[in-house]
């Protein structure tokens, strides 16, 4: 497994702005995957679950939803920094997502990070991460995501 970037503190969370970290370690996204996504959102929409209408769609098979890449996130997080000295960490949302390619079944994905920003909030400071998803032969990410974690000390 990837080894994270330890940060001892938000002083020294707050000096890595600009910092990239990772790749992760490489996750694959199945149907079963793509299916139990389908079943929890109701997004059942037939590029994503169903194999023989999608071989003869615009992509060749199945594809993972969108939101099903974005939802990885947090997999991939701990391989990418942890913040050591917080009590609390906060998903706050996210700033701005995009989705430039495909995942096409079988993919297989990994993640990078950079500190974007780091600023004060009551108690703690407010960590906007850029995310990077790329896929295994892939010549575009699959999705680019700014996301926003309140972190409390």
């Amino acid at each position: 497994m990837t080894q994270p970037r330890i940060f001892p503190s938000v002083d020294e969370l707050r000096a890595a702005v600009g910092e990239t970290m990772g790749p992760t370690d490489w996750l694959e996204v199945d149907q079963k995957r793509i299916d139990l996504f389908a079943d929890a959102t109701g997004d059942h929409q037939w590029i994503h679950v169903d194999p023989e209408k999608a071989a003869a769609g615009p992509f060749g098979t199945t594809i993972a939803h969108g939101y099903l890449t974005l939802s990885l996130i947090p997999s991939f997080t701990p391989q990418l920094f942890a913040v050591e000295g917080v009590r609390m960490g906060v998903n706050y949302g996210v700033n701005k997502v995009r989705f430039p390619a495909p995942v096409p079944v079988g993919s297989r994905l990994r993640a990078s990070a950079e500190i974007a920003e780091v600023g004060e909030v009551s108690g703690g400071v407010q960590l906007v991460a850029r995310i990077t998803v790329e896929r295994e032969g892939g010549d575009k990410p699959v999705c680019v995501a700014d996301t926003v974690v309140r972190l409390y000390v």
